[in-house]
């Protein structure tokens, strides 16, 4: 974790940003610098707090621009990985000047605290294996996150058509049991419209489900 450092200084051209460089690598989350108590007793500020420990958390945040930019995007850094986009929506609604903020957002790209070609990685393949969602789903999720087109298709290229395939058939086997029952026609409409949702093309969402179906009936279990 970085050391507790006097916020209100502005960083020196190198000692400034050791902290940042210090609390990660590659993208991932950093530990945001702790802030100093105003009073006897007073309790740190939190990223989550409610309206009154937001306001003291600003009241507490340094007055020079690129120090108040920093100690923001660490604590968005901290537990969870961010895009540069949306680390610079953040310092664009809490007024930073643009300019102040590509340096700032630069330099975490420099020391690997803001790498989007790691996070685009690490969302497609959390993202496939927890939810099964197709490329076509994660490229459009990455999208909206200000990822490069070129770092998405990057991403989405480690899932191939069998991989895309094989999550579409582990996604309709979890659903077949809750769709015995009804009638044939519902249940494919219903398998091929959740695969559907998840970003696969309804060829491959027909073709998968009717196996499933087959496979069921020939096993005497429908």
């Amino acid at each position: 974790m970085a050391a507790e450092e006097d916020d209100a200084r502005p960083p020196s051209e190198d000692g400034g940003w050791r902290e940042a460089e210090a609390a990660g690598h590659g993208g991932v989350a950093a530990s945001a610098p702790r802030t100093r108590s105003r009073g006897r007793g007073a309790k740190e500020s939190n990223e989550s707090g409610d309206g009154g420990s937001g306001a003291r958390r600003r009241a507490e945040e340094p007055a020079d621009p690129e120090s108040r930019a920093r100690d923001i995007c660490l604590r968005l850094l901290t537990g969870a990985a961010k895009t540069r986009k949306q680390l610079a929506d953040a310092l664009r609604k809490r007024e930073i000047p643009e300019n102040v903020a590509d340096g700032v957002l630069t330099r975490l790209e420099e020391v690997g605290l803001i790498d989007d070609a790691a996070f685009a990685e690490a969302w497609v393949e959390s993202r496939h294996a927890v939810r099964g969602l197709s490329r076509r789903a994660l490229a459009q999720e990455l999208r909206t996150k200000g990822v490069d087109a070129e770092l998405v298709e990057r991403a989405v290229a480690h899932l191939d058509y069998d991989d895309e395939t094989e999550a579409a058939r582990a996604l309709v086997e979890r659903k077949l049991r809750a769709t015995r029952g009804l009638d044939q026609q519902t249940r494919m409409r219903r398998l091929v419209g959740m695969l559907a949702r998840r970003g696969y093309s309804e060829g491959l969402a027909f073709r998968v489900v009717r196996a499933a179906l087959e496979d069921e009936a020939a096993d005497g279990s429908a």
